[in-house]
């Protein structure tokens, strides 16, 4: 395998590590690496749509619309992106190179996009996929790479590191929000451009971490003896570079075509690539990578559902929910504390990752004390459609029977909905990157991840669309709010009992792999 990590051979050993509460020691580097990450990643999430309408659309409704479908095709084409990252650590520099190249490429594009230029910010936005395209699937492979297939620790590894990426998630809209409203601007005018510096600090914070860090991991991620010259990290960046107006003409194309005319045949193009690879290696490895992309389907379902926090659960936040929820007696208290008399909308961001860190323990505890009666992977994937479907269905009751005279819904509706969804996302989301390391031809790890997260992509880049149609030319409207909802409860609950229904056939295919 031409120039992939050393680790990726099969059959090679797993180094032996210093273990830090039960787990190898490189995790919690890893953990904090990733901290920084997610925290610049999502630290830009609960402002990009409104900064979209605001700045590019002078506040006008109408731009809700364009701005959702923006929202999705910029998040389709990051996931998108990470095929080729994985590719590229597979076979040309290595994991850690590649990490470190995509974190300072990523940074570059955050702090662009503070730029108060449409053309420009698009270009940042451009400049972020690329980055994070060969940042993010090959860190969680470098997760999977410190336990072996059978250590019966790997998915609770998979798990703690899913808490490092809720940790940042959580922390960074509160310090975004607080930056852009309290420090450099208010409530009515933001200082979107600080949100977005913000971000590009904690990029580089996550680059510094794991440069010095990198150490501990030994010889996991670094390129095969002889085949890492550091011309290869040029050629890479030369790559990344032509790449960004490749990037910047997809966000141009929208995300109808970009659906179409990009994402499906990107995602057959993998699916081929890793059949045939999966042949090569036998009928136990072509059954398993059958039901690895049958379960990427089934993970398409669920993103372009769950991903409409940054985009029409904004729009319902910021015109249908009552956000005043603090009492006059409490309001002196929490305007002190915080400067805030209602719940802010960025504040919204920070819900699922709290849920995801109170229940990921949980989660994890209770699928132990299943034991032999613990579902199967697809089974899990059912659970996490249905639960996501569930949040729907809350939605819906809200929005028929609880709007009040002013025309908005409760505020603990939209808060039980992102603790809802999360119970999906911890029934699917963690499994899920474990899953790819022990279903992807062994060859091509990285490239499978990619393909993981090319379908939470075009889940992403759907739910822009769908969160367009809720939105419609003139803005969310309750009555727009409660179609679109309804119908999204309908396919993820139709799709969770298929899944159920399937899931005999699916577990055959796996060969024993739980």
């Amino acid at each position: 395998m031409s120039g992939a990590a050393s680790t990726t051979t099969p059959g090679a050993p797993i180094p032996e590590f210093k273990q830090v509460m039960g787990h190898p020691s490189p995790l919690w580097m890893l953990f904090m690496t990733e901290f920084w990450e997610r925290f610049a990643f999502y630290g830009i999430r609960w402002a990009l749509v409104l900064y979209i309408v605001a700045q590019f659309h002078g506040g006008d409704p109408s731009g809700e619309e364009p701005a959702s479908k923006i929202y999705g095709a910029y998040l389709a084409l990051v996931y998108a992106a990470a095929i080729f990252g994985g590719y590229v650590a597979d076979r040309v520099l290595g994991y850690q190179r590649s990490i470190l190249l995509g974190a300072v490429i990523m940074g570059a594009g955050l702090f662009m996009i503070a730029v108060p230029s449409e053309q420009v910010f698009k270009l940042g936005l451009a400049t972020v996929i690329c980055g994070n395209g060969l940042f993010k699937p090959n860190i969680s492979t470098m997760v999977g790479k410190l336990y072996s297939v059978t250590d019966e620790r790997r998915d609770s590894g998979f798990t703690i590191f899913y808490m490092g990426i809720n940790l940042g998630a959580m922390i960074a809209p509160l310090v975004t929000q607080y930056l852009a409203k309290k420090v450099f601007g208010i409530e009515s005018m933001p200082a979107y451009k600080v949100v977005f510096m913000a971000a590009g600090v904690g990029m580089i914070l996550s680059l510094v971490w794991f440069w010095f860090g990198r150490r501990q991991l030994g010889g996991i991620g670094r390129p095969a003896e002889g085949e890492g010259g550091k011309h290869k990290v040029l050629y890479v960046f030369a790559g990344a570079l032509a790449s960004i107006p490749v990037a910047y003409f997809l966000l141009e194309m929208g995300a109808n075509a970009l659906q179409w005319f990009v994402l499906t045949p990107m995602f057959l193009i993998l699916c081929a690539f890793l059949m045939v690879e999966a042949f090569r290696e036998g009928a136990v490895q072509r059954d398993r990578c059958i039901a690895m992309l049958i379960i990427f389907t089934f993970n398409i379902l669920f993103w372009m559902f769950f991903e409409q926090a940054g985009s029409s659960f904004t729009f319902l936040a910021d015109k249908i929910v009552d956000r005043d929820i603090f009492s006059e007696g409490l309001k002196g208290t929490v305007l002190a504390l915080s400067g805030e008399t209602v719940f802010p909308n960025a504040w919204f961001q920070s819900v699922n990752s709290v849920a995801i860190i109170v229940l990921a323990p949980l989660i994890a505890w209770i699928w132990v004390k299943l034991g032999k009666f613990n579902p199967s992977i697809p089974r899990k994937f059912g659970l996490g459609l249905i639960f996501n479907g569930l949040a729907f269905l809350l939605l819906m009751f809200a929005l028929s029977k609880l709007v009040s005279a002013a025309g908005l819904i409760p505020f603990w509706t939209l808060f039980a909905v992102y603790w809802i969804q999360s119970i999906g996302e911890l029934c699917l989301s963690p499994i899920g990157l474990s899953m790819v390391t022990k279903l992807a031809p062994l060859r091509l790890v990285g490239f499978g991840m990619g393909g993981w997260f090319l379908s939470t992509g075009i889940g992403n880049n759907l739910s822009g669309i769908f969160a367009g149609s809720v939105s419609g030319e003139g803005g969310m409207n309750t009555a727009s709010a409660l179609s679109g909802y309804t119908m999204g409860f309908w396919i993820l609950v139709g799709g969770g009992v298929l899944l159920f229904l399937i899931a005999p056939l699916i577990q055959r295919l796996m060969h024993g792999v739980k």
